[in-house]
């Protein structure tokens, strides 16, 4: 729709004024409520060897595009869990996300292809070596004090086989 039907059209009656006023208000509201962390995603237990770890999961775009944003804090065994619809090369930056995280890019099997350490605040592309179906970003320095690096794996219910 061009923008003078769209104008003509909301002043032809004053509920259809009244309708767009308050949509415009609930687009705003959904504005300002991406200055807030997402806290109510559902959340997968994975494991990297010993090594528990509770991950919220980003499943939507929308989901994907906030991400870790705006968080002050996370727990040392809590991280997030990106999942797209299929493999190929993924890349993140950490605009508006306040942690430093660790970005690990992940197969369909739960095999890490590469990590790369992110600084927050900044729109450096952080990207898979390979086509990757999972990122799954921790706290900075996780993976390292636990020994777990490219080839690693990973398992729980997202990688396992679907028959």
């Amino acid at each position: 729709m061009n923008h003078r039907h769209a104008s003509s059209f909301a002043t032809s009656t004053w509920p259809v004024k009244l309708l767009l006023s308050t949509l415009t208000l609930l687009g705003s509201a959904a504005l300002f409520a991406q200055d807030e962390p997402q806290l109510d995603l559902q959340r997968t237990t994975l494991n990297a060897g010993m090594h528990q770890i509770t991950a919220q999961v980003a499943l939507t775009p929308q989901q994907r595009q906030i991400g870790l944003m705006h968080r002050k804090d996370m727990p040392q065994q809590e991280g997030m869990l990106f999942v797209f619809e299929e493999s190929s090369q993924q890349c993140f930056w950490m605009k508006n996300t306040l942690l430093p995280l660790t970005a690990a890019f992940v197969t369909d099997d739960g095999t890490i292809v590469n990590l790369a350490d992110m600084k927050p605040q900044t729109t450096d592309a952080h990207c898979s070596t390979k086509p990757v179906r999972y990122v799954l970003e921790m706290n900075q320095g996780w993976f390292a004090k636990k020994g777990i690096k490219a080839g690693s794996r990973l398992g729980g219910a997202p990688f396992e086989v679907k028959r």
